[in-house]
């Protein structure tokens, strides 16, 4: 069954000197202050629409990740996964790179790379950011 997930953006003012704030609809868990500032400057406890890409990417590749590692046979304990998202302003993003932490009984450095080369690759988010370079970044502890 295919799920739908809801987000709106109110935007007031131009570009440089406005502001907006993201709602998170379908959740209901919140509403993020957003400016250009807060995306090609510094955050200032403002979000970006960078950092809510690396949010969905991380969690969509953690998931991915346990999925993979459960059906191969070897359910992880752990996973921490970093999503890092660059943005240039005037050219736009220029790539993500993920680090994962995991704690997986039973596997060994190889088979966990190989299947968080292949989490990398077929999350759903990753899928849809397939026009970005995504770097990897893996240490089993």
């Amino acid at each position: 069954m295919a799920t739908t997930r809801n987000a709106h953006t109110e935007w007031e003012g131009e570009l440089l000197k406005g502001m907006g704030e993201v709602t998170l609809d379908s959740s209901g868990v919140g509403h993020f202050p957003v400016t250009w500032a807060s995306r090609a400057e510094d955050p200032n406890g403002k979000t970006s629409p960078e950092e809510l890409i690396a949010a969905a990417h991380s969690s969509c590749f953690s998931m991915a990740l346990a999925n993979g590692l459960t059906q191969a046979g070897s359910p992880p304990t752990r996973l921490t996964t970093k999503a890092a998202v660059t943005f240039q302003p005037g050219t736009g993003i220029t790539g993500i790179h993920l680090t994962v932490e995991g704690q997986v009984p039973g596997i060994d450095e190889s088979a966990f790379k190989s299947a968080a080369e292949d989490a990398k690759v077929n999350c759903p988010v990753s899928q849809a950011l397939a026009g970005t370079t995504i770097s990897l970044t893996v240490d089993l502890s």
